[in-house]
């Protein structure tokens, strides 16, 4: 449905070139919930606003293309007038703290109305009552009064729903949703990944989950891909990475987990922290972090390679 190809995207300040995505290639699979996940600064939320080209002003897409199917459309290349057609519309989004993007001095009715009377070009009354159904959907009550509210008679998790129902309020092929629960209580956390998992269901769409919360991943998606400074180092099947980890940064995230079945265990830590993307280290950029690093880690980047058939990609030298 999406295809990602060597993809690279590089923010220009005032220190110097970040290097925030370095040559990712993955696709994401009709009906998917495809997980990325990675520490503070590994690039997650970079990749994400690069599908839909609303990165920063000082950010750029130098290479790479980023195909939308059945047409196959380049988002990379097409004009920002065709974008806008697909921005809101074949691809949504949830962002990660509603409050910074909802208007607030336009009722929530009416900014879910906004995206379908541009999209759809259908009459106000008929696009307000579609918010109210979207609200209704999303399990809020008293829906057609919670549509002439403003944001800051909501609570978090309200303000939530309403940025959910703006994603899809054009039934887009893709959802991406970037740490949609990190402003949330645990209980609200629970609701909100629910009700993506279950609209994802309903409507047939395409998810990409951006977290760094294994314990989000578990319950939502098919699929994760593992970044780290930039590159993406793991991708395979949910259960089975979290069966068999293969890349030590993989382990360590895993390992860094706390669970309830073994509450008295002390939780590991990875040492050291994420690279500065100016200056990142030579070879794999986890060797400095790694305890299992060679010479040869240090000196020669490792490919992203498939280990077994059933669609399994690690970049280890390790681990061929």
């Amino acid at each position: 449905m999406l295809e990602i190809s060597n993809l690279i995207v590089h923010y220009f300040t005032s220190d110097g070139v970040v290097r925030a995505i370095d040559g990712i290639t993955i696709d994401v699979r009709e009906k998917e919930a495809l997980a990325i996940v990675g520490e503070s600064g590994s690039g997650k939320s970079t990749l994400a606003y690069s599908i839909i080209r609303l990165l920063p002003e000082n950010g750029r897409i130098l290479n790479g293309s980023i195909w939308l199917y059945p047409d196959k459309i380049d988002l990379v290349r097409i004009p920002e007038d065709e974008m806008r057609k697909i921005r809101g519309c074949r691809i949504g989004m949830i962002f990660q703290d509603p409050m910074t993007f909802l208007n607030p001095v336009m009722k929530v009715g009416d900014q879910i109305a906004e995206a379908i009377i541009y999209h759809q070009k259908c009459p106000k009354s008929e696009a307000n009552r579609k918010a109210v159904e979207l609200l209704k959907k999303l399990r809020i009550p008293d829906a057609a009064s919670v549509a002439s509210y403003y944001p800051h008679q909501l609570s978090g998790g309200m303000k939530q729903r309403v940025m959910i129902a703006i994603a899809i309020s054009c039934n887009p092929q893709l959802l991406i949703a970037d740490e949609p629960t990190t402003a949330l209580d645990v209980t609200v956390q629970a609701q909100v990944l629910e009700l993506i998992k279950q609209i994802q269901q309903e409507l047939g769409m395409s998810l990409i989950l951006v977290t760094h919360d294994l314990g989000v991943v578990a319950e939502v998606c098919d699929r994760v891909a593992i970044m780290y400074a930039g590159k993406i180092v793991e991708v395979g099947d949910i259960y089975k990475l979290y069966k068999d980890p293969k890349h030590p940064y993989t382990v360590g995230l895993l390992d860094a987990t706390p669970t309830i079945q073994e509450p008295r265990k002390r939780i590991a830590t990875i040492r050291g922290s994420v690279p500065n993307l100016i200056d990142p280290p030579s070879g794999c950029r986890f060797h400095p972090r790694c305890p299992y690093a060679t010479k040869k880690c240090e000196r020669e980047e490792p490919p992203l390679v498939e280990i077994d058939d059933d669609n399994r990609y690690v970049a280890c030298w390790l681990v061929r």
